[in-house]
């Protein structure tokens, strides 16, 4: 067996860069990675992790990610629903920050990148469909309102109990929610105004800089702010994670598949995007082995799970980068913040985390795209209210959001199914079989009923068309010959066999004729090995609709 080693390497395909490329992408990976490294702490504390965990997860999951996945700009790192989905699916099971979340976490990044792994590696990457669109567009608002939300104490420097906002509106604030406010809402102010004016510019970096000369300055934490503290420096070396129980594994293994099916949907998107972009080929499959990769060696750098980011992959874009090298630069920004700059980290006040986190966020909030469901379909439109609801109000375990979401549209899918489209049709004036009532067509004949089903004859179907031609015949005294038109019928299992079978019987037993038109070539081979294509006859099947026609038209002018 010979091995293509390029396909076990796929950056081995990566492009020569030449001067003009490396210059271009040095500065866009220095301009994504100067926004990556106050982004990855605000995640890390999202996820309830550590602040230097969100530079580990930044660091060598971001080249492991680039290096095995299929598009060369999509920014791989923390994200923050990701990080959202991370502190949903341990809330229950223990202590936010502590060293049991920090191990659950690791596991949790195991897993769901295991999970990706194997859907890559098996070729199994439209799995991730199972979650449809509304599904992800209820979902994602419910979660990013829920991220909003989470993060007005550290922005207010409050509570958020009703003794606590009642001493607010009667303007008893302390010192310290004084300053948080004001540091918390100058953030954001200034963070919105970069990202309207200026979004090239690496307004996150200016705003660190900035809220920790000022909390420095104006001794933020001596009036009772809140800042990050002491974080260790240094590059975390790859280490197995601790073990746990049995019955902690198997609360993990849900959470982790619903965050492995929604983080790649969230990557599939930024994917897409990218690809129409700049006119590109990606494999979805060879994305899910390197988003599978960078999330293990997330977990065994002893951070969070990752994902692609699209606010960061637009930037990368944005600032002209033209292969994957830019995201070697971005690495190598957090390279170097983690080796000579986490003392100056140290004055970070909370209250800026909060905006970091807030303002991205702020753009996954899309009212628009539920109007436009509902337009579209009423059924998928509800769907994504019910999960946009069950999400709200399970949180923090998201999961049951998604699980609602994902069964509701099954059921969904298969109630469409299961009431198929039946028709009678006759000749439009184009010459084609069209739908008698919606065109006010006469009958082919007086003694034809011409039938079309718009669906696979299945088990799901089967018994509807035959309902519908007996409760016609039953009603119609001088129908002595029945077509059926299927054109439309792409597919066909044993029920739709037997009903076909049974039908043309039961005709026979009245003295009446069963022809059937324009059948597929797969429903052909199926209806051959079954023997009806020689229980019917030649002489009642029809190649094409126009043959049909004619043959018809022609039988009853002999028998007028």
């Amino acid at each position: 067996m010979i091995i293509n080693i390029r396909q076990l390497f796929p950056f081995l395909h990566w492009p020569r860069p030449t001067a003009i490329s490396l210059r271009r992408d040095a500065w866009a990976g220095i301009t994504v990675g100067l926004v990556l490294i106050p982004q990855a702490i605000a995640y890390a504390t999202l996820a309830g992790m550590p602040p230097q965990t969100g530079l580990y997860a930044a660091l060598l999951p971001s080249i492991i990610g680039i290096l095995w996945g299929s598009s060369a700009l999509l920014a791989v790192g923390p994200v923050a629903l990701t990080g959202l989905l991370t502190f949903g699916s341990l809330a229950p099971m223990a202590v936010p920050g502590s060293a049991q979340w920090v191990v659950l976490a690791i596991w949790l990044a195991l897993y769901a990148g295991a999970i990706q792994f194997l859907l890559g590696a098996f070729r199994l990457g439209r799995i991730a469909d199972i979650v449809s669109q509304p599904v992800v567009t209820g979902f994602i608002n419910a979660a990013a309102l829920i991220i909003i939300i989470s993060q007005l104490p550290a922005l207010l420097g409050i509570g958020l109990s009703f003794e606590k906002l009642r001493q607010v509106a009667a303007g008893s604030m302390s010192e310290g929610m004084l300053m948080t406010c004001i540091f918390g809402f100058s953030s954001l102010a200034l963070l919105l105004a970069f990202k309207r004016f200026l979004p090239r510019f690496p307004g996150m970096l200016a705003v660190t800089i900035l809220g920790i000369s000022a909390s420095q300055a104006l001794d933020y934490a001596g009036h009772g702010g809140a800042i990050i503290g002491a974080i260790p420096g240094g590059i975390a070396p790859l280490a197995l994670p601790m073990a746990i129980s049995f019955e902690s594994h198997q609360e993990l293994w849900p959470a982790a598949l619903i965050l492995a099916l929604i983080s790649f949907t969230e990557a599939m998107s930024s994917c897409r995007v990218l690809a129409r972009k700049r006119n590109e080929q990606w494999d979805e499959n060879q994305e899910l082995i390197g988003q599978g990769l960078a999330k293990i060696t997330s977990g065994f750098s002893g951070a969070f799970p990752v994902s692609g980011s699209f606010s960061r992959s637009a930037l990368n874009l944005y600032a002209g980068a033209t292969s994957a090298w830019s995201t070697l630069f971005s690495a190598l920004c957090v390279l170097c913040c983690l080796l000579f700059l986490m003392d100056f980290l140290f004055y970070l006040p909370r209250a800026v985390l909060a905006a970091m986190i807030m303002v991205p966020v702020f753009g996954l909030v899309d009212w628009r795209a539920m109007r436009r469901l509902f337009s579209i379909s009423r059924d998928e439109g509800l769907i994504a209210v019910v999960t946009f609801a069950v999400t709200l109000l399970s949180a923090p375990r998201l999961h049951w959001g998604i699980f609602v979401g994902v069964g509701l549209t099954m059921v969904s899918f298969l109630y469409r199914r299961a009431h198929p489209r039946i028709v009678e049709v006759s000749q439009h004036g184009d010459g084609t079989l069209r739908d008698r009532s919606r065109f006010n067509l006469p009958p082919l004949a007086p003694d034809l009923l011409a039938v079309r089903l718009d669906s696979a004859l299945n088990f799901l179907t089967a018994a509807m068309l035959e309902r519908y031609i007996t409760e016609r015949i039953r009603a119609d005294g001088q129908l002595r010959r029945v077509m059926l038109c299927a054109s439309s019928i792409n597919d066909i299992d044993v029920s739709g066999v037997e009903i076909l079978e049974a039908l043309h019987r039961t005709l026979q037993e009245k003295g009446m004729v069963l022809y059937v038109t324009a059948i597929k070539k797969q429903v052909w081979d199926v209806l051959d090995r079954a023997g009806l294509i020689k229980m019917l006859g030649s002489e009642h099947l029809f190649a094409t609709d126009a043959e049909a026609i004619q043959k018809m038209c022609q039988a009853a002018d002999a028998s007028a």
